[in-house]
């Protein structure tokens, strides 16, 4: 009967290897740095590989963003931290990015006729109308010294700054009218819900 192979081993074999070649390549070895590349471009494959099968031909572009990326983020390992989660954090990193670009969310294109089109412009503009209303209502009800610093700085998108010159407050007060202003308004849109 043949021994089970020791993975805890060969993960430390992994580690200690690529390790030992990117402290070789900090300190300038540049044969040390394309044999760390060599070996992490091999890692990296068979992550993505595993990962992408619905996309078998991202995993190329994949691979070599991720070594981009580790190329210029090798500043930020640490000697004294363990080399491959590090490494396979940016790689993670980078496989959430390209299923993000990949997202249903974003292949949804609608065609409208130009019928459409107006309807649902028009549309938009009610909303918006019915919405600032609404905003409005909320706002009258809050003291002046709350509403105007939400107006200025939250709606018209002042700075605090300006809001303060504008309005004879400090900015402290500015600041301090925004935050029991948003709460008191949270308070009344809770109780309304």
């Amino acid at each position: 009967m043949t021994p089970l192979p020791n993975y805890r081993a060969d993960l430390n074999d992994v580690e200690d290897e690529l390790k030992a070649a990117m402290l070789a390549a900090l300190a300038g070895d540049n044969r040390a740095y394309a044999e760390f590349l060599r070996r992490c471009s091999l890692h990296l494959r068979a992550y993505f590989r595993r990962r992408l099968s619905a996309f078998p031909d991202d995993v190329e572009d994949l691979v070599q963003d991720t070594l981009l990326a580790l190329h210029n983020q090798r500043q930020t390992w640490r000697p004294t931290q363990r080399l491959t989660p590090w490494l396979y954090a940016i790689a993670r990193y980078k496989l959430i990015d390209l299923l993000r670009s990949r997202s249903p969310r974003r292949a949804v294109e609608v065609v409208l006729d130009e019928e459409s089109a107006d309807a649902a412009l028009i549309d938009q503009d009610a909303l918006a109308q019915e919405a600032r209303r609404d905003l409005l209502k909320l706002l009258a009800l809050l003291p002046e010294r709350h509403r105007l610093p939400i107006v200025l700085v939250k709606i018209e998108g002042r700075s605090v700054a300006e809001a303060a010159q504008q309005t004879g407050m400090s900015e402290s007060a500015v600041k301090i009218g925004i935050h029991r202003g948003m709460k008191s308004l949270a308070a009344h849109a809770a109780a309304r819900a």
